[in-house]
């Protein structure tokens, strides 16, 4: 548990570093260039990149140690972000202010590639919680790991508002810089007892795609939970889009970067909660419930043009998600042979993650050019606007009440289906076989 802890805390020092530099690019961008279709692209760009990374990066934690899989993250983060702050002081000011401007999305895939290097430590750390935690306590872990996402998301959120309203990129990307300077320095400080790289197969020098399906194949109801979580990733893409310009319409910079860091307590409490209780007998029972939760969540907060609606509803919503990753980590350990868990892992993560970027890349213009002006000038001001408000923000929140709908019900109809209850089956079995070999 001491390596544990130590891995812990180093890798919540490089995902702070990897949010913090993230968030303060899409602060910026969006009040540089005032697009909601810039920060729509930006969000379309993140997640299909970690969509079509899974796949690679689950392959190299497999092939791998794993501590030099995370000093390479880091690493590659540390170059990323020096030639993004190289091209932000050489760069004339006024250039950022233009959402077409070749050098401005020069600058965005840099500090995003930087921010994205950090996902091939968090597939590396999955595995650590199946190498270093017992069985019966990774649920446990697997909450931890979720508060540590939570501390890093607070710290992030307050500090990029922060940053942006208050230093600007250039220091933003210095402080960035030397935080990671720092995790690679520590990382180099800790053993992990992992003497040999474990493998199952002779072909290990390939990504295996055929062989990850053929693994999650003999798992009956798994592919069902991961088409689920990709339909709800679907969905999701249009909040993780549209969010920030939905939360600048209603304050300012700095107060949605401090509210941020309040409702980051939600990962922490929720988290913090999975590590002391557990997920229960039925982790994937646990994981349904929670996402009913949310869906309902998603349907209340628009109703209303209010921060103090939005501030409890998307603490409540991210207290969940920690459940919702735990539960899946937990199904994925217990039915996955450890050899195989990076590459389940980053497939998993690959397909789930598939259709985000869709989302992300057409919800900025259907709320620019269809939900906005619907709610501003169209007829929706005329059948919804007595009750439900008109302007910019009403239309970025009719959307998300939309989608919110779907959602819900997606999710009640899941539950009712045949791969749910089979993969149920299986975990309880695996349960089972568990506590007869102790």
């Amino acid at each position: 548990m001491k390596t544990f802890y130590a891995i812990l805390g180093n890798s919540l020092a490089a995902s702070m570093s990897n949010t913090f530099v993230w968030f303060a690019v899409t602060f910026w961008v969006y009040l540089q260039t005032k697009s909601v279709i810039a920060t729509s692209v930006m969000a379309g760009v993140y997640l299909g990149t970690i969509a079509i990374s899974g796949f690679f990066l689950g392959s190299l934690v497999d092939r791998f140690k794993k501590k030099n899989v995370m000093l390479a993250s880091s690493s590659i983060s540390l170059l990323l972000y020096v030639l993004a702050a190289l091209i932000y002081t050489t760069t004339p000011t006024q250039s950022f202010s233009d959402a077409s401007n070749v050098m401005l999305w020069i600058f965005i895939l840099l500090a995003l590639m930087g921010a994205l290097a950090g996902n091939l430590r968090g597939i590396a750390l999955s595995t650590l919680v199946t190498i270093l935690i017992p069985e019966d306590d990774r649920d446990r872990a697997n909450g931890l790991a979720g508060t540590t996402n939570g501390v890093s998301f607070l710290a992030a959120s307050i500090f990029s508002g922060l940053g942006v309203g208050q230093l600007g990129m250039f220091w933003v990307l210095v402080l960035a810089i030397g935080l990671m300077a720092l995790v690679i320095a520590h990382l180099w400080t800790i053993s992990i007892p992992e003497t040999k790289v474990v493998h199952a197969e002779a072909h290990t020098d390939s990504i295996d795609i055929r062989g990850t399906i053929r693994v999650v194949r003999l798992v009956p109801g798994l592919f069902g939970l991961i088409f689920f979580n990709t339909f709800n990733n679907f969905l999701g893409g249009a909040f993780m889009s549209l969010m920030d310009a939905y939360g600048l319409l209603l304050t300012s910079v700095e107060v949605w970067g401090f509210l941020w860091g309040f409702l980051s307590l939600g990962f922490i409490v929720g988290g913090f909660v999975v590590a002391k209780k557990g997920l229960g007998a039925s982790p994937l029972r646990t994981m349904f419930m929670a996402n009913i939760a949310m869906w309902t969540i998603s349907i209340i907060f628009p109703l209303q043009s209010s921060i103090v609606l939005l501030t409890p509803c998307l603490f409540i919503y991210l207290c969940l998600i920690p459940v919702v990753e735990a539960s899946e980590q937990t199904i994925l350990q217990k039915v996955i042979p450890q050899e195989r868990q990076g590459r389940v892992f980053g497939f998993a993560q690959s397909i789930e993650q598939a259709a985000s970027p869709i989302t992300a890349f057409v919800a900025g213009p259907i709320a620019q050019l269809l939900f906005i002006p619907f709610m501003t000038t169209g007829a929706g001001v005329g059948l919804l606007g007595g009750w439900f408000g008109t302007g910019t923000d009403r239309g970025i929140a009719l959307l998300f009440l939309v989608t919110g709908v779907i959602g819900l019900a997606v999710t009640m109809i899941a539950m009712r289906s045949y791969a749910y209850r089979t993969l149920s089956q299986k975990y309880q079995k695996h349960t089972l076989v568990a506590a007869l070999g102790d």
